[in-house]
């Protein structure tokens, strides 16, 4: 009985409009910030290395940025009120579920491939997923035939 109790109250503390989120993303968190009785929103904008700990309210995920070189990293419940609103800026080509070894790379070294992406990353984000769950389909880029010419009778005839 208290189980669903607890399931029933959880629900109600999950955002609807979070938007898909994986490692590898450049976000942009919105967090309320509280100084005294003012209330203001701060951004922070940074890679996400890890999505951890838990499932439904309880999920947290881990965005790093390097500030004047020192890699800072700030671990966000997505549920959390204090979480006004994340935005996806990127979407970044890894292999990894968890990229903690961005902690040791600096530089060049530490770029991803990346899609730049505007209004709609979630619709893009939700394509991905889409072409993810297809079995067996897979994106080819239709390249048209165009003839070659043969450069070794050329060069032949050239010689003599």
């Amino acid at each position: 009985m208290s189980n669903l109790l607890i399931q029933k109250i959880e629900k109600k503390q999950i955002k609807p409009d979070l938007p898909v989120i994986k490692a590898g993303y450049t976000v942009r968190v919105h967090q309320k910030i509280k100084e005294g009785e003012k209330e203001r929103i701060q951004i922070y904008e940074g890679l996400v290395i890890a999505l951890n700990h838990g499932h439904g309210p309880s999920k947290t995920m881990t965005v790093r940025k390097v500030v004047e070189g020192i890699g800072v990293e700030k671990i966000f419940p997505l549920n959390s009120p204090a979480v006004a609103k994340i935005e996806v800026v990127r979407i970044g080509k890894v292999r990894r579920a968890k990229l903690y070894y961005m902690r040791d790379i600096s530089g060049k070294a530490a770029r991803l491939k990346e899609m730049l992406v505007g209004k709609g990353a979630e619709v893009l984000a939700d394509k991905e997923l889409e072409a993810e769950k297809v079995a067996g389909v897979k994106k080819v880029a239709e390249v048209e035939a165009t003839p070659v010419e043969d450069t070794t009778e050329k060069s032949e005839q050239a010689e003599q």
